[in-house]
């Protein structure tokens, strides 16, 4: 036999593990996140529009209207006396109803109230919790007007404005 007079040699090699898994986590934390971001997308492209309904005795109205009686500067309409009622601060409907007819954020409404209450102005209108307590409070209650997403409305609501 000949013998050879190069050596093996082995080379250690160490991989850093604990910061390759690391950057694995990161990486399916970004698809996560870029996942939420797109169906929060998505959710709000395909939420309906925002309606006003009321009491069978409530007339059609326009959105200028409609932002009038939100900011207690009309309290009648067409001779009908009309209370407006809406979403709890925080819900999604509310926020874009106070977008789309009041052209306000959740800040600025709740503001204005403040000072209107306290000046003596009024009151702000009623809150509920849900659009069956909205739809529940407009079928027994003449003059009442209130928002809802359009995915609740039913037949024989009185739509005063989409």
């Amino acid at each position: 036999m000949i013998a050879s007079p190069i050596k093996h040699s082995y080379i250690p090699v160490s991989f850093d593990i604990p910061a390759y898994s690391h950057g694995l986590a990161n990486m399916k934390n970004m698809i996560k996140i870029v996942l939420l971001a797109i169906s929060m997308v998505f959710a709000q492209a395909h939420a309906g529009e925002i309606v006003v309904i009321g009491n069978s005795n409530v007339p059609k109205m326009d959105a200028a209207t409609i932002k009038k009686v939100y900011t207690g500067k009309a309290i009648s309409v067409s001779g009908v006396n009309v209370t407006p009622i809406g979403f709890k601060s925080g819900t999604t409907v509310r926020d874009r109803f106070l977008q789309e007819f009041l052209h306000q954020n959740e800040d600025k409404y709740t503001a204005y109230w403040t000072v209107r209450r306290y000046i003596g102005k009024g009151t702000p209108p009623l809150e509920l919790s849900s659009a069956e307590e909205i739809i529940g409070y407009i079928k027994v209650t003449p003059g009442a007007v209130g928002y809802i997403d359009e995915a609740e409305l039913s037949q024989g609501m009185n739509v005063v404005v989409r």
